[in-house]
């Protein structure tokens, strides 16, 4: 009994000793900020076309200006579109064009020709007139011959009845 009487002592003891003592707080130290190196600032990389590239000059600018039946004469937007040319090519003073003008399918060969002639130059007298040197810009006609939509339908004559600006040199590559 002896033995019984000591094991129940000593769990009492261990008992109160539990109960009497405070819980052991582990405590953490606050953690350092992390010292980073000074970080350079990153530029922003460009989006879009390079400035004076020929991609450039088709998405800010537009390189086509339409027409309508048997006329040669500039509508208002195709006004627009050769003044916002002629700003580009003042800006980029080195780069040369050359404006095809077209026709749809309809009429004689040799008349869609002198048409097509009739429209370059249409388009590039309003550029000299807006200030882009004449001997920068060339005229060509391809009346019917390179049509951009081959079908026969009205849609299709619409979009061949057009003067192309081609950047022929000077952009940026």
């Amino acid at each position: 009994m002896r033995i019984i009487a000591k094991v129940a002592a000593f769990a009492l003891i261990a008992a109160m000793a539990a109960c009497a003592s405070k819980p052991a707080v582990v405590e953490t130290p606050a953690p350092t900020p992390a010292v980073q190196a000074p970080v350079a600032p990153v530029a922003p990389r460009p989006t879009g076309p390079a400035p004076g590239s020929l991609d450039d000059f088709r998405v800010t600018v537009g390189e086509r200006v339409f027409f309508g039946y048997d006329r040669f004469d500039l509508s208002p937007e195709a006004r627009a579109t050769l003044e916002k040319q002629a700003a580009w090519l003042r800006r980029y003073g080195t780069v040369r064009v050359l404006i095809a003008g077209s026709a749809d399918e309809r009429g004689t060969r040799e008349y869609n020709l002198a048409l097509g002639a009739r429209r370059a130059a249409s388009a590039k007298e309003y550029l000299v007139g807006l200030g882009v040197p004449a001997n920068r810009v060339e005229t060509v006609s391809y009346g019917k011959e390179r049509p951009l939509d081959p079908r026969s339908s009205d849609e299709a004559h619409a979009l061949n009845r057009n003067a192309h600006t081609q950047l022929v040199s000077g952009a940026v590559s």
